[in-house]
């Protein structure tokens, strides 16, 4: 608990960035597993530098935080439990130009022949893409189509509730919609590998309110624990908020401790 707490108070005091964290496109469209989960708490901090275009220009120092567990569920199969929490903040000449928070949470319950269902909650706060606070739960199924040698290959498919607030005029959107997600992993050597995760969103009420977030990189062992990705994000919202536009990418190159 006592690295816990130095940890977030690092995170806190240094005002890492959020961008970190590229790569969890399973946390917005399906369950949070960016962690390895074991039966014993573990833990996770990566630092790195992100850049970013679309509706911020930023290049930024950036962190975060993850911890995992998992224990006994149903029928004796694997339960996971991840958290997430995660401050990003950058000023210029005194100024701040970007800031977001975000907090997740989700419960992962294995079923049977890679079958699983999971829930999942999603908090974001961000006034420069207009959110004051955006809340998700979400509900699904997934299963692992094939796991090999070399490859895998996941899917996942689900309803999410969302609640929209803004920080301008407009009023608060709430709506349901369907998710989707597909995650591949190719593992080149012991050490390195390359992988591939796409989440989609479709509000069931307009059919035109829909967004993509597609991430692909590449990562790779330097030593016990430690290890270099280097990854890249396009996010599509084909509805953004009033003022903002459709198209925001992200590229990261980060170290990883695993503990």
């Amino acid at each position: 608990m006592k690295k816990l707490v130095i940890i977030v108070a690092t995170i806190t005091s240094c005002m890492l960035a959020d961008d970190i964290k590229l790569s969890d496109v399973e946390a917005k469209y399906a369950s949070k597993s960016t962690i390895e989960v074991t039966k014993d708490l573990k833990q996770s901090i990566n630092l790195g530098f992100a850049n970013t275009t679309g509706n911020t220009e930023t290049l930024n120092l950036n962190g975060k935080y993850t911890l995992g567990f998992s224990t006994l569920g149903y029928n004796g199969q694997e339960l996971k439990t991840a958290f997430e929490t995660s401050a990003y903040l950058t000023k210029n000449n005194g100024i701040t130009d970007n800031e977001e928070y975000t907090a997740k949470l989700s419960l992962e319950q294995h079923i049977i022949d890679g079958w699983l269902g999971y829930t999942s909650f999603y908090w974001l706060r961000n006034t420069f893409r207009n959110f004051d606070n955006k809340f998700v739960f979400g509900a699904g199924v997934g299963k692992e189509v094939f796991k090999q040698e070399k490859h895998s290959l996941k899917m996942k498919l689900g309803v999410a509730y969302n609640i929209e607030q803004y920080t301008n005029d407009q009023p608060e959107h709430t709506f349901v919609a369907l998710t989707q997600y597909i995650e591949y992993h190719y593992h080149l050597n012991e050490i390195s590998s390359f992988y591939m995760k796409i989440g989609a969103l479709e509000n069931f009420d307009d059919f035109d309110d829909y967004e993509i977030l597609t991430v692909t990189g590449f990562n790779f062992s330097v030593a016990e624990n430690l290890s270099v990705t280097i990854e890249g994000e396009v996010r599509y919202d084909n509805l953004p908020p009033v003022g903002f536009t459709k198209t925001d990418t992200k590229s990261i190159v980060r170290i990883g401790y695993d503990f």
